[in-house]
């Protein structure tokens, strides 16, 4: 996982406590392995299936960020060619890379939002060696 993953927190099914998910424990919910619990031990996993979906989302966040980025490159640098061709105003030109800038930064802090969100983590089945 990324660094897009910082604000994941995970519920015991045991003990009942919510911390934040380590780096390490992440990578075991992405690969589907079980993972000893920090306060009691146990061995949790993440077994439901709207849950595992939100959370592989996760991973798109960085993709999304970059073609935002250029999203708003690509409006600006139109805006600022129409302005030069005559085609908008400087006032024009003004508010259509505001309204770029705008929406970039609504959709960036939206997604920050959907990124922080609470796992809760099932007690993991037994497995035979």
């Amino acid at each position: 996982m990324s660094v897009a993953t910082t604000g994941v927190q995970g519920r015991c099914a045991h003990c009942q406590r919510t911390s934040r998910l380590q780096p390490w424990q992440l990578n075991a919910i992405a690969i589907n392995e079980a993972f000893a619990c920090a306060y009691c031990q146990k061995h949790l996993q993440l077994r439901c299936p709207e849950q595992i979906k939100r959370f592989k989302s996760l991973d798109s966040f960085s993709l999304l960020r970059a073609s935002l980025r250029m999203m708003v490159g690509v409006a600006l640098l139109v805006a600022l060619v129409m302005e030069w061709v005559g085609m908008l105003s400087v006032i024009e030109q003004l508010n259509a890379s505001l309204i770029a800038i705008f929406v970039y930064f609504a959709v960036i802090r939206y997604f920050r939002r959907r990124q922080h969100l609470t796992l809760i983590l099932e007690a993991a089945k037994a497995h035979a060696n």
